[in-house]
């Protein structure tokens, strides 16, 4: 049972090359017009169906499908590779590993990209699962299936750098810690009450169970 569950982008890599450009790829093939890419960080953590219907105003489920696809399209050839992974991340989850903590990953990304890029990075042998969403999938629905198959418990904690990662986890009745280095402002995260607020990934390794509760050491 895991007892940290990491967001993937803005919290073990920095996505933002590949999203961009696959988003950018999307909406010139379906005729919309392209945005600045810096414009786009925004985007970076949310679902990806919402986000294009932020973008272009659109709700049609069939358009916001083929804009998924498109983007899907490019992400899968090239996008995922565009990612870099944050430094120290490594260093991080070997010294959680040596603590014998578990951990899972649980991204608003299909789980098979996850996996890609976590194992592009060497990587993925630090998560004992990988809970990816999809169309019309909230995190939090992704939380709730990870507690009902017991895959993590009510003590595990959820870290992220956006407020639906710690939305998600207050739904469900679980602690969250935020992270500053990814794509969510310090108030957008003090907005959700977390935890705990890491400024470094090398605070990661500080992360420490105690009494069956995971809790930050400092």
């Amino acid at each position: 049972m895991a007892q940290l569950l990491f967001d993937l982008d803005g919290t073990i890599s920095d996505p933002f090359t590949g999203i961009s450009r696959s988003i950018n790829y999307a909406l010139e093939s379906r005729g919309y017009p392209r945005q600045a890419e810096p414009s786009l960080a925004q985007y970076i953590g949310p679902p990806l169906d919402a986000s294009f219907k932020l973008i272009t105003g659109v709700n049609d489920d069939a358009e916001i499908a083929a804009l998924v696809a498109k983007y899907r399209e490019r992400y899968a050839e090239v996008g995922y590779s565009e990612n870099t992974l944050y430094p120290g991340i490594p260093e991080a989850l070997q010294t959680l590993a040596t603590q014998n903590i578990r951990m899972g990953i649980c991204t608003s990304k299909r789980a098979d990209f996850a996996d890609k890029i976590l194992k592009l990075f060497g990587i993925s042998d630090y998560f004992d699962f990988i809970s990816g969403g999809d169309i019309g999938i909230h995190k939090w629905q992704q939380i709730e299936s990870l507690l009902a198959s017991q895959a993590i418990s009510l003590q595990s904690l959820m870290i992220g750098d956006r407020a639906v990662d710690l939305q998600a986890a207050h739904i469900n009745g679980l602690n969250a810690c935020g992270v500053l280095w990814g794509y969510g402002s310090l108030s957008e995260l003090e907005a959700e009450s977390p935890s705990c607020i890491l400024t470094k990934t090398k605070e990661l390794g500080l992360l420490i169970r105690h009494d069956m509760i995971v809790q930050p050491s400092f």
